[in-house]
């Protein structure tokens, strides 16, 4: 959802707006969300990586679901954001389809055939580009039909976000990702890195809403007024949280990540004709 508000609200002022495409938009990101978390459900369930876990429950690896049956729910979402984003692609631009198609592979791929990407720790890569620059930019472009310096600088801070989420998640598997040979980028870099980067993170959000309200949109500084919500998990994570304790810092991120993508949208609202 943040990407999605953030991109539209970038796109605030631009022109006159196609706030049907932004529902849109809405649509393939969140259908998206969803494939991808049934897809890696799916993938890591039949490879056996979830056999341990220590985060919440999966559907392949507990039996709670069919193999082949978590695999149509992702092939479902996955559907239903290739069906929006064909709605899209017909009313702006057909080089959509180059992007969606390259998102939808992503989203599978992550863990899913051969030699998934996120087993070699290129996560948080995709993660970035997918579920920060291209959801906002993206959005931006349906709405508008135009890309701005705005919507590049925040959508690499939806993007920060949306990576310090994967970063707390697999800093939590480093133990069991690591004995099933699953790369990821917190078993390359080590424990203590992987503070550091969850850290940085946080922090280049709010970097580049300082940036962006300084550029382009004065009231979009307001974002820094989550940054209570940041020192929490980062205290946490500095602590040297483990296990269990890190699925807290996970549901805390995640609202930060809220917070953060609200006041970030009604800053740029505010000062759409600044």
């Amino acid at each position: 959802m943040v990407p999605v508000a953030v991109g539209a609200a970038c796109a605030a002022g631009l022109a006159e707006h196609q706030w049907w495409r932004a529902a849109l938009s809405l649509v393939v990101s969140l259908a998206l969300q969803v494939g991808v978390n049934y897809a890696n459900d799916y993938s890591d369930g039949i490879r056996g990586t979830d056999d341990v876990r220590v985060g919440p429950v999966r559907l392949v690896a507990s039996g709670l679901a069919a193999p082949r049956a978590v695999k149509m729910a992702a092939f479902g979402a996955f559907g239903v954001a290739a069906v929006a984003g064909l709605v899209l692609a017909a009313a702006t631009s057909w080089w959509l389809l180059v992007v969606g198609a390259a998102a939808l592979a992503a989203g599978w791929f992550y863990t899913g055939g051969p030699k998934p990407y996120g087993y070699l720790g290129l996560g948080e890569v995709f993660v970035f580009v997918f579920f920060g620059l291209v959801a906002t930019m993206g959005t931006t472009y349906v709405v508008a039909e135009r890309i701005t310096g705005v919507s590049i600088v925040m959508g690499c801070a939806v993007g920060a976000l949306a990576c310090a989420l994967l970063v707390i998640n697999n800093l939590r598997d480093i133990p069991t990702d690591r004995e099933v040979g699953k790369k990821t980028l917190a078993v390359r870099l080590g424990d203590a890195r992987t503070r550091w980067l969850y850290t940085g993170l946080l922090a280049s959000a709010f970097v580049a809403a300082v940036a962006s309200a300084a550029l382009w949109r004065p009231w979009v500084g307001v974002a820094v007024l989550a940054v209570p919500l940041a020192a929490v998990p980062v205290r946490r994570v500095r602590a040297g949280a483990t296990g269990r304790d890190l699925i807290a810092v996970l549901g805390e991120t995640g609202r930060l990540q809220l917070a953060y993508g609200l006041l970030a949208t009604v800053g740029l609202i505010l000062s759409r004709n600044a």
